[in-house]
C-alpha cells in the first residue's frame, strides 16, 4: 500500500478557543515548507446570490453553513499529492471572493475549524484529531476582540450572534464532538506541553528527524 502524500491534522473547538494559535505555532516550529494550514472558514457556502441583509442572518455556526463536501474532495486530492484551489471567504460581506488560493505538496495539512469533528467523512480522513477545550468566557472575549478589530463588527452584533447561534451551536454540535478527539488541549493554543506532544506524534507519522 502506497504511503499517503500528506498527513492530515484536525484542530476543532469553540470560536476563540486557540485553534489558529496552535495551528500557526505548528507551522512556525515545523516549517512552512512542511506544513500548510487550511481554515474551515474558507469553506463557508457561497451565498452571493442573496442580498447582504439575508446573508447576515444565516446561522454560520451550524454544520449546514459549510461546504464540507468540497473540503472533503480537496483533502482527498491533497492526499494524492495534487494541488487544490482553496476558496477565500470575506467575513465582512459574508461571501466568497472570486480569487482562490493554490496549495499543494506539503507533508502536513493542518485543518482548523469549529465543526470539523461533527462531520464523519472529514473525521475519517484525519490522522490526528485535536480538540481545544477552552473556557467559554475566554472564547467570547477573544471573539469580541477579533470580530471588532478584524471584521469591522459592532459589540452589539457580536454579542447578539453569540447568544442566538454561537453558544447554542457549541452546546449542540461542537462540545459533543469532543469525544472524537485523540488529544484534548486545555488552556488554549499556548499550552507548551500539548504542543510538544503533538510535534512528537507528527514526527512519528512522518518518520522524520527530530525538529528543534
Amino acid at each position: 500500500m502506497n504511503k499517503k502524500a500528506a498527513i492530515i491534522i484536525g484542530i476543532a473547538g469553540a470560536s476563540g478557543s486557540g485553534k489558529s494559535l496552535l495551528a500557526n505555532t505548528i507551522v512556525k516550529e515545523l516549517g512552512s515548507d512542511q506544513v500548510i494550514v487550511i481554515p474551515e472558514d474558507s469553506y463557508y457556502k457561497d451565498h452571493s446570490n442573496i442580498p447582504f441583509e439575508e446573508r447576515a442572518k444565516i446561522n454560520y455556526d451550524h454544520p449546514e453553513s459549510f461546504d464540507h463536501a468540497l473540503l472533503q474532495q480537496h483533502l482527498l486530492q491533497l492526499q494524492l499529492g495534487k494541488s487544490i484551489e482553496i476558496p477565500i471567504y470575506n467575513h465582512s460581506m459574508h461571501l466568497r471572493e472570486k480569487m482562490t488560493r493554490t496549495i499543494g505538496q506539503h507533508a502536513i495539512i493542518v485543518l482548523e475549524g469549529i465543526l470539523l469533528f461533527a462531520e464523519p467523512k472529514l473525521r475519517e480522513l484525519m490522522d490526528i484529531r485535536i480538540f481545544m477545550d477552552t473556557a467559554l468566557d475566554i472564547c467570547l472575549i477573544r471573539r469580541l476582540k477579533r470580530d471588532i478589530k478584524e471584521r469591522g463588527r459592532s459589540i452589539d452584533s457580536v454579542l447578539t450572534q453569540y447568544e442566538e447561534t454561537v453558544r447554542p451551536m457549541y452546546l449542540q454540535f461542537i462540545e459533543p464532538s469532543k469525544r472524537y478527539a485523540d488529544i484534548i488541549v486545555p488552556r488554549g493554543g499556548g499550552n507548551r506541553i500539548a504542543i510538544d506532544m503533538i510535534k512528537a506524534k507528527m514526527r512519528e507519522l512522518l518518520i522524520i528527524k527530530p525538529i528543534r
